[in-house]
């Protein structure tokens, strides 16, 4: 079986923290997003891993070289022309065969191997959603698809495609992209995959929905923050540190410096960080950084970034990218 991975976009909604690195490599509970979606991947023993990259890509090629031994491709998205294209990249050159796709900027708990292994032949994963007009929607009749639509104005359903998708035999799946693509027809301005995916369906195929246990997005600074709460929590250690108060959930790397603290719930702190005279919840702390004399609260901390106050007694809210500084005047 092969994967593919796309992880070719810019992150805007991400920035600052986007300036320096790629999305899928930002830091979520207790590692970079895109390994919450590999380490699950490794244990199918998949073939090849295609994975689609674009801005910033050399890094995304570097961390997986060192962190992974599987057969890894990566295939140069140039031109941000929608999901349809950017998948269309990396298929068209693939044999035929068992075909998994999974988007980069998510995280899914649900159970890989039962998917492939289900004996259907094409499979989407999806999950019930408030806001389905936000996403691609499947409408589905006696346990399949009836129709796929890209970010519906009137939803007649509210299970959203999450970006997890199975073909046993990729062949269809490869000519309706290719047919999409050249026919330059877009949905809000772009190549849409689930406009393939309808074309396919269209044709004859058939696909069978997969609700996921748990899927969550981390475009935004928001949805970071409450992925990171749900993954500590997971994690199920709470570290005893001499001098400070630790409220659970909270990841605390081992090569973390914490002094005279208060840290969590929903807290997350990278390796090499040094915490003093501080109170912490529901934040992620990258690499490196310092903070000092400071009450800090739904914020997004990055790699090397120094941030000292006055003392506990006003909260801040901060999203800070590498390498800032913030001190008192």
């Amino acid at each position: 079986m092969k994967v593919v991975i796309p992880v070719a976009g810019v992150g805007k909604r991400l920035r600052p923290h986007t300036h320096s690195h790629p999305k899928p490599l930002l830091p979520v509970g207790n590692k970079p997003i895109i390994a919450h979606m590999l380490d699950p991947i490794v244990k199918l023993n998949p073939e090849e891993v295609v994975f689609v990259i674009g801005y910033r890509g050399q890094q995304v090629r570097e961390y997986v070289e060192k962190n992974y031994q599987f057969k890894a491709t990566f295939v140069q998205q140039d031109k941000l022309l929608g999901l349809g294209y950017a998948i269309n990249l990396a298929v068209r050159n693939l044999p035929p065969g068992e075909l998994l796709i999974v988007l980069g900027d998510t995280v899914v708990e649900c159970d890989l191997q039962e998917i492939i292994t289900s004996g259907e032949k094409n499979i989407l994963g999806v999950l019930p959603v408030k806001d389905p007009e936000r996403f691609g929607v499947v409408e589905v009749s006696n346990g399949q698809v009836t129709r796929m639509i890209e970010k519906p104005d009137k939803p007649k359903s509210n299970l959203a495609i999450i970006g997890l998708y199975y073909f046993s035999d990729s062949a269809p799946l490869k000519q309706a992209l290719a047919d999409h693509v050249e026919s330059g027809q877009t949905t809000r301005g772009e190549l849409q995959f689930t406009d393939a995916l309808q074309l396919m369906l269209e044709r004859g195929a058939t696909f069978v929905p997969y609700e996921v246990q748990e899927w969550f997005d981390c475009g935004k600074k928001e949805t970071m923050l409450s992925t990171n709460s749900h993954l500590v929590s997971s994690l199920g250690k709470t570290p005893q540190i001499d001098g400070c108060k630790i409220n659970p959930p909270v990841f605390i790397h081992p090569e973390a410096e914490i002094v005279d603290s208060e840290i969590g719930p929903s807290v997350s702190i990278s390796a090499g960080s040094t915490i003093r005279n501080s109170t912490i919840t529901n934040s992620i702390i990258g690499y490196k950084s310092t903070i000092e004399n400071v009450w800090l609260k739904d914020s997004l901390i990055g790699n090397e970034v120094t941030l000292k106050g006055t003392g506990r007694q006003t909260s801040l809210i901060v999203n800070l990218g590498d390498t800032s500084e913030v001190e008192p005047g």
